[in-house]
C-alpha cells in the first residue's frame, strides 16, 4: 500500500500557473507508474497526464502543450505543471500510482479552481 499526499492546488486567475505535487511513501517510488486526474463537478473522473518508470509522458489532448508531468525519484515526488490554465481546467486533481501485479493507490486529491 502506497501512501501518496497532493499538493500545490489553490485559485489561479485564467492564464496563470501552478504546479502540483505529489509525495509518495514508497522506497521502490522509481518503479511505480505514476498519474494525475481530474474530476470537475458533475464529470466523470478522466486521466490528464502519466509518467511512466523509464520516464515516458502522454497526455489528454485537452492539455497537451500546456501542462507538463515529470518525477523525481530521489524525492518520491511525481509534479504537474500546469501553465496557461483555463476556467475549464477547474477540477479536483488526483495521484495515482500503479505498478505491474499490485493494486493501484490514490491521493486525497487537492483542488484546483481557475477563475477571475
Amino acid at each position: 500500500q502506497v501512501q501518496l499526499a497532493e499538493s500545490g492546488g489553490g485559485l489561479v486567475q485564467p492564464g496563470g500557473s501552478l504546479r502540483l505535487s505529489c509525495a509518495a511513501s514508497t522506497s521502490i517510488f522509481s518503479i511505480y507508474f505514476m498519474r494525475w486526474y481530474r474530476q470537475a463537478p458533475g464529470k466523470q473522473r478522466e486521466l490528464v497526464a502519466a509518467i511512466t518508470s523509464g520516464g515516458s509522458t502522454n497526455y489528454a489532448d485537452s492539455v497537451k502543450g500546456r501542462f507538463t508531468i515529470s518525477r523525481d525519484n530521489a524525492k518520491r515526488t511525481v509534479y504537474l505543471q500546469m501553465n496557461s490554465l483555463k476556467p475549464e481546467d477547474t477540477a479536483v486533481y488526483y495521484c495515482y500510482a500503479y505498478r505491474t501485479g499490485t493494486q493501484g493507490n490514490w491521493g486525497q486529491g487537492t483542488q484546483v479552481t481557475v477563475a477571475s
